[in-house]
């Protein structure tokens, strides 16, 4: 009975509370805004329609990252936190990719990522590297992209010094056996076997090719077949010799962790190292990367489905733009028809897409390089719709430069930050993150910083990042699958004017004709 009691006043507690929540009117509101109960405060904080910027100090204060520099000048950054199951990542970035690789050797610095793993002066197998690794309990790994390589190692903190020194050793006193080199081979044309059936990374190997014609930034991390079945052992050792120096490396470590003590490990253990002074930069303003607006297509009537990448050039890692295009990509959204939540994504783009029925999926994308970058829209698409996609696509992406809305860009603000945060879940991606940013920035720029750099983005400042990246501007475009209803190279570039831009061309070429 007492039961029953205590629930019958919290009804008749509750009733005036939701009759007021119910029926309060305008004047309620005004004076709800001039006197605001605890009860409605409580509500519109959890539940406003409208996104906000919120103070994120209370969250972000994270370890500092330390950084040193030997004098060899080869960095060391570490980032220290409290881990309970005591694990650490350890590894070494190196600021070395495929865009490095001299003319018919394209495939070198990945296939020397798969040579590393082979066996060593003191290792002298890889099996004895493998029951090495394994009985620590640790994991060893390393990949290769356009720009830089990586090899790193997951262990228990106790190990740090031994991972460290399997680190050292495996980059300093490869052996690359002939016999391994050619089993390597097979391996990494199996490799490219399964890589030619992920028809995204198909895409945006295709992607790159258009938009970085005849530069080693256009072409793939693996390279082709005759490449991979030429490159010699001498290759390999000159890679090392003229990308793996001390001003270009970095090791990073994260977790539980002691910056002291792996700074002396460093220096007892990475010692044969070049020291060329030679940075990345200096390599790269010899040869840079020029965006070319161009195309790749593959007709394949097999496919049940298009697959399509349309992308403008981008911003390079330090330009003032790239922040802007992050926010950007997020306003833009990605969707999958699997998900089943199209019409009511915060992009009006997946909105327009669900509720026409145009695609099965889409994907906005940002991607940085040293001195350039891309940025566009992947998606995947029945053959029928292809048009009625591109226009629509092609409407949204001229809708930037003219018509956004504070309340879209502040979502997307709030959707950038959550996936950057998601992004350095454990020690693995704070090591990846540190070091990544040692070797584009210089520095390690701290959440609150980057937070505060991506809240500075307003409307304006999208539409005038918009209006400099897309208006008027060459498009690269990459299409595989059924693609015969997708509109030529030339009306997507047309598709990037405006309608003041377009009147003033056409008027000129009036002008000129008369």
């Amino acid at each position: 009975m007492a039961a029953l009691a205590s629930a019958a006043r919290s009804r008749r507690r509750l009733i005036p509370y939701l009759h007021r929540l119910l029926h309060s009117g305008p004047a309620a509101a005004t004076a709800a805004t001039a006197a605001p109960s605890p009860s409605t405060s409580r509500f519109l904080r959890h539940a406003s329609p409208v996104p906000r910027t919120p103070d994120h100090s209370p969250y972000l204060r994270f370890p500092d990252a330390r950084v040193s520099t030997l004098p060899s000048g080869l960095r060391v950054v570490t980032q220290a936190y409290p881990a309970a199951t005591r694990m650490a990542s350890v590894g070494v970035w190196v600021d070395a990719g495929s865009r490095f690789e001299l003319p018919g050797t394209n495939g070198t610095a990945h296939f020397l990522e798969h040579m590393a793993f082979k066996g060593t002066g003191r290792r002298p197998n890889a099996q004895a590297l493998e029951v090495e690794i394994e009985d620590m309990g640790a994991r060893l790994n390393a990949y290769t992209s356009r720009e830089q390589t990586t090899f790193f190692a997951d262990v228990q903190a106790r190990h740090v010094p031994v991972a460290l020194d399997v680190l050292s050793d495996i980059l300093q006193h490869p052996r690359f056996p002939e016999r391994a080199i050619q089993r390597e081979r097979g391996v990494i044309l199996r490799e490219m076997e399964e890589v030619q059936g992920m028809m995204e990374e198909v895409i945006f190997d295709h992607l790159h090719a258009a938009a970085f014609r005849g530069h080693p930034l256009g072409d793939t991390i693996l390279g082709p077949e005759e490449n991979i079945n030429s490159i010699k052992k001498k290759d390999l050792e000159q890679y090392i010799s003229t990308h793996y120096t001390c001003p270009r490396m970095v090791v990073s470590a994260a977790g539980s962790v002691s910056h002291d003590e792996v700074v002396d490990r460093v220096k007892e253990l990475f010692t044969e190292f070049s020291t060329d002074p030679t940075t990345a930069d200096q390599l790269v303003e010899a040869n840079p990367a020029i965006f070319t607006g161009s195309e790749v297509r593959v007709e394949n009537v097999e496919l049940p489905l298009a697959h399509i990448a349309i992308a403008f050039k981008g911003a390079s890692w330090t330009d003032p733009k790239s922040i802007p295009l992050m926010v950007i990509q997020s306003i833009l959204g990605s969707w999958n028809r699997s998900v089943g939540v199209g019409n009511c994504s915060g992009s009006s783009l997946a909105r327009g897409i669900s509720d026409g029925n145009l695609a099965e999926g889409l994907m906005a994308f940002n991607t940085n390089y040293r001195d350039t970058g891309i940025f566009g829209i992947y998606t995947v698409a029945p053959p029928d719709t292809l048009h009625d996609l591109s226009r629509l696509i092609m409407a949204e992406c001229r809708r930037l430069a003219s018509q956004v809305s504070e309340e879209e860009v502040a979502r997307a603000r709030n959707q950038l930050k959550s996936s950057l945060l998601l992004h350095i879940d454990g020690s693995t991606a704070v090591a990846e993150n540190n070091g990544r940013q040692m070797l584009t920035y210089g520095r390690v720029m701290p959440f609150l910083e980057l937070f505060a750099r991506i809240d500075a983005v307003d409307c304006a400042t999208i539409m005038e990042t918009a209006k400099e990246c897309i208006i008027d501007k060459d498009v690269a475009l990459a299409a595989v699958g059924p693609i015969s209803n997708l509109p030529e190279l030339s009306w997507f570039r047309s598709e990037t004017c405006s309608d003041d831009e377009f009147t003033r061309r056409m008027f000129f070429a009036k002008a000129q004709n008369n």
